[in-house]
């Protein structure tokens, strides 16, 4: 994994929507449009909190069944220890498509957030809603539950797989109210920039379709002056 962003790095992202993070990476042609963010099966919970940017933490998760494996509660944090902060929890729900029982509620949101964590992002669920919106963890989930049922660890620190994205430890996601995105390390430095410029870009065209001036010919002329320039 390339070296961390810094915290003026971090911050600079968190002041751009995930669709403009989204169209900046575009501009770096590293991978496909149609790869590197999560589908509509993820949504965010509490989209009042703005958006969030940090490092996944990876684990794998089941309900329906009591557990056979070994591993305990605190190899989480165990695992916590290699990657960057800010944190950001990502876990694969193996119950999916029908999860049953939330690994995620006041106490774990409590406890991950007095760790250093930002929020979570499964494709299982959550639960405790009027208690975790108090502590400010963002919560990224495909439904809400009541019950926890069996939950329990699976795996620790291995790739998970989270609305049609694996993530892997380390990697940095930005996600708000819009959903969740990865950004490649290597162009991470450059994403805010990008970012700006995109927003540049689209300013004018806006306020040209705002405006009473706004016509297709005035609207295919910007377009075409906007293609000379860049």
């Amino acid at each position: 994994m390339a070296d961390s962003l810094t915290a003026d790095e971090l911050d600079a992202l968190r002041g751009f929507s995930s669709p403009t993070i989204a169209n900046a990476i575009e501009t770096f042609d590293v991978r496909s449009r149609s790869e590197g963010f999560m589908d509509a099966s993820i949504r965010c919970i509490f989209p009042e909190f703005g958006a969030m940017v940090g490092y996944a933490v990876t684990a794998k998760i089941a309900a329906r069944d009591k557990p056979q494996t070994s591993l305990s509660y605190f190899d989480m944090f165990d695992a916590m220890a290699g990657v960057p902060k800010p944190w950001v929890v990502v876990i694969e729900d193996l119950d999916w498509p029908n999860p049953i029982g939330s690994y995620w509620g006041e106490v774990n949101g409590s406890i991950y957030k007095g760790m250093g964590c930002l929020g979570l992002v499964t494709n299982g669920g959550v639960r405790d809603l009027d208690e975790v919106v108090e502590t400010g963890f963002h919560f990224f989930a495909s439904c809400v539950l009541v019950s926890h049922a069996y939950v329990h660890l699976e795996e620790v620190g291995t790739p998970a797989s989270v609305g049609g994205l694996t993530v892997s430890p380390g990697d940095l996601l930005h996600g708000d109210t819009h959903g969740v995105v990865s950004i490649p390390h290597d162009i991470a430095p450059e994403v805010a920039a990008a970012s700006a410029d995109v927003e540049r870009r689209e300013r004018p065209i806006i306020e040209f379709a705002r405006s009473s001036e706004m016509s297709a010919d005035g609207l295919r002329d910007m377009f075409g002056r906007q293609r000379e320039t860049h």
